[in-house]
């Protein structure tokens, strides 16, 4: 009886669940659908509905018909292939590694495609469409290789997106850098990276659309097995499943089909990530969806609703033609950037906020021993960085100039040369002191103001103000970079707030918040003026060129504020950095510190972006090495930390003015080359 009363009961469920999952499916094809009508029917030429079904009937008027079929129809059949190609390879990564948050974007496939495909075209070989397609595969799969290995699968659903985040930054750094040495051999490639859907006939969609139909049909293979993984390896493993096999094979086969839509149209972000996100609500609900071979199925048509409606909505919101300009790619990576926040602040952290090292005490004899070799070190590079560049001068030349009795071309040198080495010194010291008061607050080694997207926000500051009022002044600038980095520091620290400043909400909400910012900045950037936009793309390099004494002055003020409150307050900050019951133990009041030693690590940032644009991991390095060398006690720490800063951020200066004199790379370019390597020893040692 027991037997006849279940069965029913059984059946009537599973048959509920597939009448859903293909309600679903129809649901989706139908919105897909309708977006793709609504987007053929939006352009810049006067081409309505009307004029599209004459151009598909072949009733149109020649220049309509050019329209519609050279232009239209292939940007929307490239916004589904791509939106699709996605979807099934985030759905196909947040499977075999058991992370909502994998994707081709968390897994550093783009940037490692970017990267590739930035060294290839620096030799000068112009390689057929099916050959690039090739070199995006090999550089995003040796990025997701990487990532994957550092990150571990299933260790953690936060460290994969910081390993994939640091070494996206790296690689990119790397091509900028390339990009700025080889510009001919490298035209195009930057507007490339923005992600456009944007298509010359259907030439790239024909020869991409096999790859993803291969790619689809080979996820579906190996579904089966991708779905025992969930069970955990060893389970799979009684069931007869090669776990390593599997994981290999369904990343290869993910890793085909991001770079398929990448060759045909640059980056999108986040539509992997957020597709398979908005299916996994449904297969609670449908536990058909729940599957590998119906969720990768369902995760596409999801993306090519997520690239199309971002299209239609960008060309409803904006003018035609504005919106040609405006890549694609910009309005996923804002509003996937927004979903990551969400998905952060909603994250059950487990990581918590431990002190950053347990170091042991260094004796005082080491302190200044080290001390003074840092000093020594950081007049060696101030030498280096004022006698050095496009021009070489001796120290003869510099005390002349010093006296007023330097001829025309040395004065004027020196007159551009001394603000940036100043600029490079005290930006550095400010980002490495401001990293430390982070750092010692949320108590998270891996936290740090480019990161966490406070320096992100006080570029955005900066740049909305250079490009709406090109005649601001200096102590505007900084201004609006501090209300930037105010604004984003608020909504970070605010949203990690819960709970204790958890590392993993923290980290992530941070990784969104610098997201967000650098899409609005290259969306405010095509927006406005050339010149205007080549005025802020300095703040993007984290460049010292053109900078004048005024516009140190702030950097200067603040700084010397910064330190003077850090020497202070040094026995705050160590317990504070300890745990939450100590400081509250000994009368201290730690909501108030906290905001305290916040609000002045923002000030220190803005000031440090409107000095010398934004230059990252200077905050993580600094204070890392700085407890390494003399131990925890911030009274050592903080000088410590200044020294290494500044000479970090003059020596990359120095570098990116000299290596390739008389062109020029921004010092946040260098500084990430360095920051990132450090950055993953971090990870990996906390992995540990």
């Amino acid at each position: 009886m027991a037997v006849t009363a279940t069965t029913p009961t059984t059946r009537p469920a599973t048959a509920t669940s597939r009448a859903g999952a293909a309600a679903v499916t129809g649901a989706l094809v139908l919105l897909v659908a309708a977006l793709a009508v609504v987007d053929v029917t939006q352009g810049t030429a006067a081409v309505g509905p009307a004029e599209v079904l004459k151009a598909l009937t072949g009733r149109a008027d020649p220049a309509d018909a050019s329209v519609v079929i050279a232009s239209r129809l292939p940007r929307t059949a490239a916004g589904l292939l791509v939106g699709a190609a996605l979807g099934m390879a985030g759905a196909a990564l947040q499977a075999v590694s058991r992370n909502v948050l994998a994707s081709p974007d968390t897994l550093a496939v783009n940037a490692g495609s970017y990267f590739a495909l930035g060294l290839v075209s620096v030799t000068g070989v112009s390689l057929p469409f099916l050959a690039s397609s090739g070199v995006a595969f090999a550089g995003g799969l040796a990025a997701a290789a990487v990532v994957l290995g550092l990150s571990g699968l299933g260790a953690g659903t936060v460290r994969l997106v910081l390993a994939g985040t640091a070494l996206a930054l790296g690689l990119t750094a790397v091509t900028q850098g390339l990009l700025l040495l080889f510009p001919q051999e490298t035209e195009g490639l930057y507007q490339w990276n923005q992600g456009s859907i944007g298509q010359n006939g259907f030439d790239g969609v024909v020869r991409m659309a096999p790859v993803a139909v291969v790619g689809l049909v080979g996820l579906l293979l190996v579904a089966r097995r991708v779905d025992a993984l969930a069970l955990g390896d060893d389970a799979a493993r009684g069931l007869g499943v090669p776990v390593r096999a599997t994981r290999v094979t369904a990343v290869v086969l993910a890793t085909l089909l991001s770079a398929a839509a990448v060759t045909l149209a640059g980056p999108i972000g986040f539509v992997g990530l957020c597709a398979p996100a908005l299916v996994r609500p449904l297969g609670r609900r449908l536990r058909g969806l729940l599957r590998l071979r119906a969720a990768v199925p369902t995760a596409g048509l999801v993306g090519a609703a997520l690239v199309l409606g971002a299209d239609v909505l960008l060309r409803a919101l904006v003018a035609a033609d504005t919106a040609v300009a405006v890549p694609t790619g910009v309005v996923t990576s804002l509003l996937g950037a927004v979903f990551l926040v969400v998905m952060a602040a909603r994250l059950r952290d487990t990581a918590g906020a431990a002190a950053p090292d347990k170091l042991r005490v260094r004796s005082r004899g080491v302190f200044l021993t080290t001390l003074t070799v840092l000093a020594l070190v950081l007049v060696g590079t101030v030498i280096a960085a004022v006698l050095l560049g496009d021009s070489k001068l001796l120290l003869g030349d510099v005390v002349n100039w010093a006296q007023g009795r330097a001829g025309r071309t040395v004065s004027f040198v020196l007159d551009t040369r001394i603000p940036r080495v100043l600029a490079a010194l005290l930006a550095g010291a400010a980002l490495a002191l401001a990293g430390t008061l982070v750092q010692a607050v949320t108590r998270n080694p891996l936290a740090e103001p480019s990161v966490l997207g406070v320096s992100g926000g006080g570029a955005l500051g900066a740049v909305v103000l250079v490009t709406t009022v090109p005649v601001a002044g200096t102590w505007d600038v900084a201004g609006a970079a501090f209300a930037g980095s105010a604004v984003t520091a608020v909504v970070v620290f605010g949203l990690a707030a819960r709970g204790g400043f958890g590392q993993n909400r923290l980290v992530l909400v941070g990784i969104g918040a610098a997201t967000a910012t650098t899409a609005l900045i290259s969306l405010l950037i095509v927006l406005t003026d050339p010149f205007n936009a080549t005025k802020a793309l300095t703040w993007l390099s984290g460049s010292t060129y053109g900078r004048t004494l005024p516009d140190v002055l702030p950097l200067a003020v603040v700084l010397a504020a910064g330190v003077a409150v850090a020497a202070v307050r040094h026995r705050e900050l160590d317990l504070v950095s300890l745990d939450e019951d100590t400081p509250r133990l000994l009368g201290l009041d730690l909501g108030r510190g906290r905001s305290g030693f916040l609000v002045l690590s923002v000030l220190l940032t803005a000031t440090a972006v409107a000095a010398a644009g934004t230059i990252g991991f200077v905050g993580l390095v600094a204070p890392h090495a700085a407890r390494a060398l003399v131990g925890r006690r911030h009274t050592r720490v903080v000088p410590v930390a200044l020294l290494l800063g500044a000479v970090l951020v003059c020596a990359a200066d120095l570098l990116g003015r000299t290596v390739i004199a008389p062109a020029q790379l921004g010092a946040g370019l260098m500084t990430a080359v360095i920051g990132t390597p450090y950055f993953l020893h971090v990870l990996v040692r906390g992995r540990r």
